[in-house]
């Protein structure tokens, strides 16, 4: 079997280009041709239209694109490809959904308009010109031969909203490197991690004001906890008008008095992020839904630092935004409100005080991350690519 793979790949940094480099990789183990016709487009959807006007697609047996995370590109690619060629067997995997995309290159006018005013016109102009995206987004989707979630809460989201046929949905979990196990740290102090692309948004103000009131409520649990921020400070990401988002988060923490609580591991090799994760007990992903997009639909994606810490072998306490209430609903781990800094709080007294939890939790996530390593999960690509073949 040939493919074509739509998709970005590393060194891009960001969690989908990690996510299609892995798959790329395992599927080539199988035997699978890989072919990147999108290579070195980047983001932009008229030169990605352009490629597929220009590339060789003779003797692919299908195109694969790896959709989400604010990228228009491969969305169009796929609208283009299913235009010229309504035979071919065209399946993404949907990173964000309820949507595929959430948003158009360009709005229409006179609504293209606003987009170079003050806030809170460009958003209004988004939100008007919505019923136009949702309608092209429904209409790639119901022309595609398989659409592939990571979780099956996303499915049924993005199959409602898309208006989609269930013949046409698959669930597919996120892969796992296969990683080697090793026990837990010694167990004092209780050794947190945050782990992920450090920019606004992530709630990790929330995980900061939450472990300064652990350690006002309880003092003595001072000694007994530590906290560790790692993972990609992409500068587009993490600057913006407002300033340096790491600077400001370094100041929050001398305000709170953390200090010596908290180290950091940022923008970390691929090769030292195992040694990162193993080296503590638990990962806190304190994610927030963004407002803007609540305007627009429900997101319910799921996390590359999740299958990180499930590969891993680490349990996770995390926020119930997103999918993640079902990742973690295997005894891997514990789930709060989002945006609830009270019970996050909570959550992480009780780990302080029972810490033999987050043995039980290393337990089901490393049985988890064994069902999951890539070499399993590109097999039931494989199985996806070969029945939408031949369904077409």
């Amino acid at each position: 079997m040939q493919i074509a793979l739509l998709a970005p790949l590393p060194p891009e940094q960001n969690g989908i280009a990690d996510y299609a480099g892995h798959l790329k990789q395992a599927l080539e183990d199988l035997g699978v041709r890989v072919r990147t016709p999108l290579h070195g487009v980047g983001n932009d959807p008229d030169a990605a239209r352009q490629r597929v006007a220009e590339a060789d697609w003779h003797g692919i047996d299908l195109v694969h694109a790896e959709i989400g995370g604010g990228r228009l590109a491969e969305f169009h690619a796929l609208r283009a490809l299913r235009q010229r060629f309504a035979q071919l067997p065209l399946t993404a995997t949907v990173h964000d959904p309820e949507r595929l995309v959430w948003r158009r290159q360009r709005l229409p006018w006179p609504l293209s308009t606003l987009t170079s005013l003050r806030s809170p016109l460009p958003e209004v102009a988004t939100v008007l010109a919505d019923p136009l995206c949702l309608h092209e987004e429904r209409q790639l989707a119901q022309h595609l031969t398989r659409l592939i979630t990571l979780t099956h809460a996303g499915n049924r989201s993005l199959m409602a909203r898309m208006k989609l046929q269930q013949a046409q949905m698959a669930v597919i979990p996120h892969g796992n490197m296969p990683i080697a196990p090793t026990p837990l740290p010694p167990l004092q102090p209780l050794k947190l991690l945050y782990f992920g692309f450090i920019y606004r948004g992530k709630g990790i103000e929330d995980l900061l004001e939450a472990l300064a009131r652990l350690v006002v409520e309880k003092p003595a649990l001072r000694a007994r906890v530590r906290l560790t921020l790692a993972g990609g400070s992409e500068p587009e990401m993490a600057f913006g008008a407002s300033g340096s988002y790491l600077e400001q988060l370094r100041q929050r923490i001398r305000e709170l008095g953390l200090t010596d609580l908290i180290s950091w591991h940022l923008d970390l090799p691929a090769e030292d992020i195992p040694l990162v994760i193993q080296a503590h007990h638990v990962m806190v992903l304190p994610y927030r839904e963004s407002s803007k997009l609540k305007l627009l639909g429900k997101l319910r994606g799921t996390s590359g630092a999740l299958s990180w810490a499930t590969a891993c072998g680490r349990g996770v306490i995390t926020s119930d935004a997103r999918s993640f209430a079902e990742e973690v609903s295997h005894g891997n781990g514990e789930i709060y409100p989002q945006g609830n800094v009270e019970a996050l709080t909570e959550a992480l007294s009780r780990l302080c005080e029972h810490p033999y939890q987050a043995q039980a939790w290393a337990d089901r996530a490393e049985a988890l991350g064994r069902e999951r390593v890539w070499s399993l999960t590109a097999e039931r690509f494989r199985h996806v690519f070969q029945t939408a073949c031949e369904v077409h």
